[in-house]
């Protein structure tokens, strides 16, 4: 019994310096663990200081912040494993593993997503814009993390991906100060083009909303059966729409009670 006591006691003995050691090694790690965690969680807040100050997308902000966040406390947990003498190297490389398996799986998804960024990041529009794209037209209403939501004029919502937004031609109608708009319509040959002229200049010649430089004018292009008299002026983009419906109306009743024949399909004999 005695024999039997000693050994246990012999082997005790000879694991306690490896024992004591492990407990320092995961004391360390949980120092290290809080410690790390504590700066990580300040970093992030400084890191949304500074986009903020920096009028970063709030949801591309809160995006890159979670992201981060992830990364750092990963890292962090890896080496608070690797303290303890967990072995990481197999843990990264599934990681790894997974992570193209993911990216290849949701190859479509990750192009909307970088495109988001891309958008959120350099604002080739914003909310309130209107945009013609990938043969869609309409206002910006959200721009999401994997799609963006346009508004046409028949009020019906339009769902882009933000990858094909990114990397196709994308013209914003809102961005310059003053665009020009048009409103054209058909006379006939024998109706008095100078008097035409000067009747629809008079129609946009007081109106606020069309600038007055460049200068509205009117132009007149031949057709085989008639003549196509367009109006062209400038204004702000968000008035165009409506003063080209307001002029095409108040064009046709000022002509018509002058008595132009409009629309005419076949040409009047001199």
């Amino acid at each position: 019994m005695e024999t039997h006591v000693n050994s246990l006691w012999n082997q005790l003995n000879g694991w306690l310096p490896t024992v004591l050691a492990y407990v320092g090694q995961v004391i360390l790690a949980i120092i290290v663990l809080l410690i790390g965690w504590t700066i990580i969680n300040m970093v992030i807040r400084a890191l949304d200081r500074m986009m903020a100050a920096s009028h970063l997308e709030p949801t591309l902000r809160g995006f890159l912040l979670s992201v981060a966040g992830l990364l750092l406390k990963a890292l962090l947990l890896i080496s608070v494993a690797s303290m303890v003498g967990i072995a990481t190297t197999s843990f990264v490389a599934v990681l790894g593993a997974a992570g193209l398996a993911v990216g290849m799986a949701l190859q479509g998804s990750l192009a909307n997503f970088a495109g988001g960024v891309l958008i959120l990041l350099f604002r080739p529009f914003k909310v309130g814009d209107s945009i013609t794209a990938s043969g869609s037209s309409g206002t910006v209403v959200a721009i999401e993390m994997f799609r963006t939501v346009l508004c046409d004029a028949s009020n019906k919502f339009i769902y882009v991906p933000n990858g094909t937004l990114s990397n196709n031609v994308l013209v914003n109608s809102s961005q310059a100060d003053s665009i020009a708009a048009s409103v054209t319509l058909l006379i006939d040959y024998n109706d008095d083009i100078d008097k035409a002229r000067a009747l629809i200049l008079g129609l946009v010649q007081d109106d606020a909303l069309v600038l007055k430089t460049p200068a509205p004018s009117v132009t007149f292009l031949p057709q085989p059966a008639n003549v196509a008299v367009s109006l062209s002026f400038w204004c702000a983009p968000g008035n165009a729409t409506p003063l080209v419906g307001k002029y095409s109306e108040a064009a046709i009743k000022v002509l018509k009670k002058e008595g132009y024949r409009l629309g005419v399909s076949t040409r009047t004999a001199a």
